[in-house]
């Protein structure tokens, strides 16, 4: 059983709107195999969504379908999440959300679900935070680090103002993420923030290196 069949057969549920047979493919298939949460969360699940966004691109599917397709995957990611042994807590708090206006939050859930398995506290925030409400909560928890997610280039000025309010208020690293930060490839650099990355692997080894922990 390889991740790709797993995929494309995930990707013909979430079309076809079959929830259950979403969900046995990859739990009852997938998890039980033996096969990485990591894996199915990134190379099955988020690989999947890709490839609706892609479609939905070509006007191959409309909203409706894209939508069910997302809300097949939140079942499934919660299913996962439950399921998964998480590692040793790391005693470090993060902080997770999408920017002001950016209401793609699939990508950004699996991102907080990883952290979360390999031992970061995370408080994820989901879609459109509002810049106000992102700093209270910042101010609240005292993070050791914080995340921003951005897919659509659209809401990149968003991310800026996020970026600018929270440096008002704390020095704690920042990392960004999303596709529209793979789109401009200098962002980080222009946002003078910490780190940045689009995969979920890559964004651990991130995550671990700005609270001082070893990849």
């Amino acid at each position: 059983m390889s991740l790709a069949d797993l995929r494309d057969r995930y990707l013909e549920a979430q079309l076809a709107g079959d929830r259950r047979e979403a969900m046995r493919i990859v739990v009852d298939e997938g998890l039980a195999s033996g096969i990485e949460v990591i894996d199915l969360q990134t190379r099955v699940i988020q690989s999947a969504q890709n490839e609706i966004g892609r479609l939905w691109q070509q006007n191959r599917v409309t909203i409706a379908q894209e939508h069910m397709a997302s809300a097949i995957s939140q079942l499934v990611l919660a299913t996962l999440f439950e399921r998964a042994t998480p590692a040793k807590p790391l005693g470090k708090k993060l902080v997770l959300a999408c920017v002001d206006g950016e209401l793609h939050d699939l990508p950004a859930r699996i991102v907080a679900d990883v952290l979360d398995l390999v031992g970061f506290d995370v408080r994820y925030l989901g879609a459109s935070v509002p810049h106000d409400d992102l700093v209270s909560l910042i101010r609240q928890e005292r993070p050791d680090v914080i995340g921003l997610s951005v897919t659509m280039s659209f809401n990149v000025p968003s991310l800026r103002t996020a970026v600018e309010r929270v440096r008002q208020v704390t020095q704690t690293p920042i990392f960004i993420g999303g596709h529209a930060t793979h789109w401009s490839v200098n962002l980080a650099f222009e946002l003078d923030v910490e780190g940045a990355g689009t995969e979920p692997r890559e964004i651990i080894a991130t995550a671990k290196r700005l609270v001082g922990l070893a990849p």
